[in-house]
């Protein structure tokens, strides 16, 4: 059995199949017809696209000279990790799907879709899912006689770790962990980082503007930064770690191994060398993540107590699933304050199994808001800093937004940023004419093609027209007074929304509503895109159909008209949309 990727790999350890856990684009793809049983779990990324190491992959099995049959022989099921929130909701997970079938593999059960979005997160779907799989195998592969599952409460650290006796020597590695070698990172200093709203907003948004000499991207890229925990955050590991009961004693510079137990289940590049427990805590370790349920199935195999362990097992069963939304999903609570609520069973936390407990800090991506030509060696982003309460008492903070905006030029600490494609590909064609939708922080992509097109003198009135959204004028309109420059100067036509300035609240779906005959004008030409970016609640919905009731008013559609129209321009690339949570 092959296993391309990872969460389902306990559970059917437990029935006692082997097989390896890579990456997609790991994985020797010519073996593929020769594979009796293929486990796929894939996210989506952008417009539909594949995840980065999916890209070679699926370009091969998208090959037209592909036979029909080349699957026949195999067995399949995917998984799709996705975010409802997004347009194309696990659009590569049903792709994929049906890909295999049409190449004559056989599907073991129904795709599996995940949401972020539900209450209990993607276990929601994930745990009904393998049980299903499960169900499906055990017809297909009957356990032989006298062998029997392994108990689901036992469980097996994916590697060994040791502490390394003779460290005295050993100098600190880089600032940095090397998270992947495959992919090259540029080292930035921090050249601002200024507050865009006033004061007296609810809201922090930064301008952050980094020095990153030799950069090269164009504008629609993202920059993927991984953030570090916070000092407190730190400090109260290590707090609990040095409570520990069992053995190795643990402190903040103790030295540690990382062991491959299985070749089934390699090393992560970041853990291939040694590493101090302050360093891991730092910079590996997600401190500020909500505990999963695994979690607390892990901890009930674990604690001596019985009062804890009871707590433990209910909070990871199906029965239990509400309870543990309301204790952990709902108010957020953190992965620490979990384990400081049962003391017991952070007490006989062995060190192999910190690695099962906390999940590696990912990486989070930026819309650049900068041009390479109008600010060279530079990079902007436009970051809202995520700080709200719940029912729990400390604040609950953002782990990327809050520590960029701890960062200070002073710091100088060569920050890596990588540099990918993101979502958006806008046209090079200098007759195109463009709508944008970037309320709040969605102006960054825009900010940065805008100020491209100015650089090489295409920007004019009547091809760039950009709807910009806040709640007030005064308090959180980023890029004011560069934008109405650009609009006073007729490089760009500047539709404002500020909801909360009048008695009744103006969005921009509003403000698109109101201008309907002048943009019907732009709109029934045939050289024209529409891009929309910014949050994900109503926004895009309400947008769309904006822009589709023109279409009727004034194009004679009739709603399924538009709504084909719309779906046409999507796939062909004229509609394009960048939202988030």
């Amino acid at each position: 059995m092959t296993l391309i990727s990872n969460k389902s790999a306990d559970f059917l350890n437990s029935f006692h199949f082997k097989g390896p856990v890579m990456a997609m684009d790991e994985y020797p793809i010519k073996q593929l017809i020769n594979e009796p049983l293929v486990i796929f779990v894939c996210s989506t990324t952008g417009q539909g696209d594949q995840p980065d190491n999916m890209k070679n992959f699926w370009r091969f099995l998208l090959r037209k000279s592909l036979p029909s049959d080349s699957l026949q022989n195999s067995k399949f099921a995917v998984l799709g990790l996705g975010d409802s929130s997004y347009v194309k909701f696990n659009f590569v997970a049903k792709k994929l799907h049906r890909r295999l079938i049409s190449l004559g593999g056989e599907s073991l059960c129904d795709v599996g879709l995940a949401d972020e979005q539900h209450d209990l997160g993607a276990d929601a779907v994930v745990d009904p899912w393998l049980e299903s799989l499960w169900k499906s195998l055990l017809v297909l592969y009957p356990l032989p006689s006298g062998v029997q599952t392994l108990d689901s409460s036992i469980i097996f650290p994916r590697w060994d770790v040791t502490i390394l006796d003779d460290a005295s020597e050993m100098k600190e590695d880089n600032t940095f962990l090397n998270w992947d070698t495959t992919e090259s990172a540029y080292s930035t200093s921090v050249l601002s980082n200024d507050r865009t709203t006033a004061l007296d907003h609810f809201q922090d948004v930064r301008l952050i503007k980094l020095h990153c000499p030799g950069v090269d991207y164009k504008p629609g890229d993202v920059a993927v930064i991984r953030p570090h925990n916070f000092d407190s955050s730190v400090d109260r590991l290590i707090k609990l770690l040095s409570e520990r009961k069992c053995p190795p004693k643990l402190t903040r510079l103790s030295h540690i191994q990382v062991v491959q137990r299985d070749t089934d289940m390699p090393i992560p590049e970041p853990l291939r060398k040694p590493i101090t427990v302050e360093v891991c805590a730092k910079q590996y370790w997600d401190l500020n993540a909500v505990a999963r349920r695994y979690v607390f199935n892990l901890l009930a195999s674990i604690t001596p107590d019985e009062m804890e362990k009871e707590k433990l097992n209910e909070l990871s069963s199906a029965a239990g699933q509400e309870e543990l939304y309301n204790y952990c999903n709902r108010p957020r609570r953190t992965i620490l304050e979990v384990l400081g609520d049962f003391p017991h069973a952070m007490a006989n936390i062995s060190l192999p199994f910190l690695f099962e407990i906390f999940q590696p800090i990912r990486p989070r991506a930026f819309s650049i808001a900068s041009s390479p030509s109008a600010h060279k060696d530079e990079l902007h982003m436009l970051v809202a800093v995520v700080k709200y309460q719940t029912r729990i008492v400390a604040p609950r903070l953002g782990l990327c937004s809050n520590y960029l905006a701890s960062l200070r030029p002073s710091h100088n600490i060569g920050l890596p940023v990588s540099i990918k494609k993101g979502s958006f590909v806008f046209p090079s064609s200098e007759n195109a004419t463009i709508f944008m939708v970037g309320p709040g922080t969605g102006i960054a992509p825009f900010r940065s093609f805008i100020s491209e097109g100015i650089t090489s003198g295409k920007a004019y009135e009547n091809l760039y027209h950009l709807f910009f959204g806040c709640r007030n004028r005064n308090k959180d309109f980023h890029f004011k007074d560069e934008l109405e420059k650009l609009s006073s100067d007729k490089k760009l036509s500047l539709y404002t929304a500020f909801s909360r300035d009048q008695p009744d609240k103006m969005y921009v779906q509003h403000v698109i509503s109101a201008h309907d005959k002048e943009l019907w004008n732009y709109l029934s030409k045939e050289d024209i895109f529409i891009f929309v970016a910014g949050n994900a609640n109503n926004m895009p919905t309400a947008v769309r159909d904006a822009f589709k009731s023109i279409y009727c008013k004034h194009g004679g559609y009739s709603n399924e008209e538009s709504e084909q129209l719309f779906c046409k321009m999507e796939m062909n690339g004229h509609y394009q949309t960048e939202t988030w949570a």
